[in-house]
């Protein structure tokens, strides 16, 4: 027991103390973020809107999110992270408190869009800043670090918000996640102030590649697209899934999700360590990452056993778990040769795409089609992520031979 504790804590030295600041402003951040697990169920059973409205609902917060990174690559590159971080989460925090006073549709699709412009502007800016702030050989880890803080505020937010729709209705979820937004912000403001951070690893570069002509990295972009198709659901129509098929209430729900986010704050570090000293690169890391978040849902259509549910959740906790890491790696990797601003934006709109498109045809393929046949179709996307990824590894090692 002591060599393993003794392993754990080793997992986390050599990382710079801007980076665990860092990480603390994301996990209060990420700890108030518990409307977006029960975005759907708050859509449907709160405000009794359909599922293809849900559908549309969920596609404006896509493309809020898409334009949002963007948007924040860019300022980014102009400005720096540290005002583009500081702006989204105090506007971010105020937009929340204000989400809950809207009750029509077309004032909820406006209201999520701006939302998620303002908010997902802080992720491009987050990774660059984590760039700057780890040393290369430490990047993996730093980003395991960044995920294990957001996964240790998504292991209580779903459940303590399961509770508190139990006892307090939906209302108090904003107001939490509004606080917590602006509590992230004034962290943000003591602690990781730019006059007092110190730079572990600038990266001059006197004439940067454009990311938008990087093919490789479009190759794997496109990977991550369809990757997130498949692991957003868990977002909409999985917990809808839960409710409908399996029975599940609003604090199993959560307490479900929390258990993902509990493996990984316990695992996911210890894991990242050791697989960084295996020989597979980073794409074939990604790759296994896929492959399993993939089997997660095809593996509910198996049985109607409850246990499948926890079979399939720890499937995909264990594929994101390598997925995330190493595609944020890999994409941070890619960032040297050009403005790391636009290559880190164009990481972060993958999954934008994906909510943008992943939601809306979830939803529609449910509501027409059922959840057995969405889950297979989840699958094939799936299957033609991992045949990306298996191309662009064939594109790398050309690339390297030349």
């Amino acid at each position: 027991m002591q060599s393993i504790y003794n392993n754990y804590i080793n997992s986390f030295k050599g990382l710079s103390k801007e980076v665990w600041w860092l990480s603390l402003i994301t996990l209060i951040n990420r700890a108030g973020t518990m409307v977006i697990p029960f975005l759907s169920l708050y859509l449907t059973q709160d405000l009794g809107f359909t599922l293809e409205n849900v559908g549309i609902i969920m596609s404006c917060f896509g493309l809020g999110s898409l334009i949002g990174a963007w948007l924040g690559g860019k300022l980014t590159d102009l400005f720096g992270p540290y005002r583009v971080m500081l702006v989204s989460l105090m506007l971010t925090g105020i937009l929340f408190i204000i989400l809950q006073y809207l009750v029509s549709f077309w004032s909820i699709c406006g209201g999520i869009f701006i939302l998620m412009i303002i908010a997902d502007a802080f992720r491009p800016a987050t990774f660059v800043a984590l760039n700057s702030y780890s040393k290369p050989e430490n990047k993996t880890r730093s980003v395991t670090l960044i995920r294990l803080a957001i996964n240790l505020g998504f292991s209580a937010g779903p459940a303590i918000g399961g509770l508190i729709i139990a006892t307090l209705s939906y209302s108090g979820l904003f107001w939490v996640d509004g606080l917590s937004c602006l509590a992230a912000g004034i962290l943000l403001l003591l602690l990781l102030n730019p006059k007092k951070a110190k730079v572990q690893e600038s990266i001059p570069n006197e004439m940067p590649l454009s990311a938008y002509k990087d093919v490789p990295y479009w190759i794997f972009i496109v990977s991550m697209v369809l990757f997130g198709f498949v692991f957003v659901q868990y977002f909409s129509t999985i917990p809808l899934y839960y409710s409908d098929v399996r029975g599940l209430n609003e604090t199993q729900i959560g307490l479900l999700l929390a258990m993902n986010g509990f493996l990984i704050v316990i695992f996911e570090m210890p894991l990242i360590k050791f697989l960084e000293t295996r020989s597979l690169s980073k794409v074939a890391h990604v790759m296994i990452g896929l492959m399993l978040v993939t089997l997660s849902l095809l593996i509910l259509n198996f049985s109607t056993w409850m246990g499948i549910v926890v079979i399939g959740m720890l499937l995909m906790t264990l594929g994101e778990m390598i997925a995330f890491p190493f595609s944020y790696a890999f994409a941070m990797d890619r960032a040297r040769r050009g403005r790391p601003g636009q290559y880190m934006a164009l990481y972060s709109i993958s999954f934008s795409i994906a909510h943008i498109f992943a939601h809306n045809s979830g939803m529609i393929s449910i509501a027409r089609l059922g959840y057995e046949t969405t889950w297979y179709l989840a699958a094939f996307i799936g299957l033609l992520g991992i045949l990306l990824l298996l191309w662009l590894k064939k594109v790398l090692l050309k690339s390297t031979r030349n």
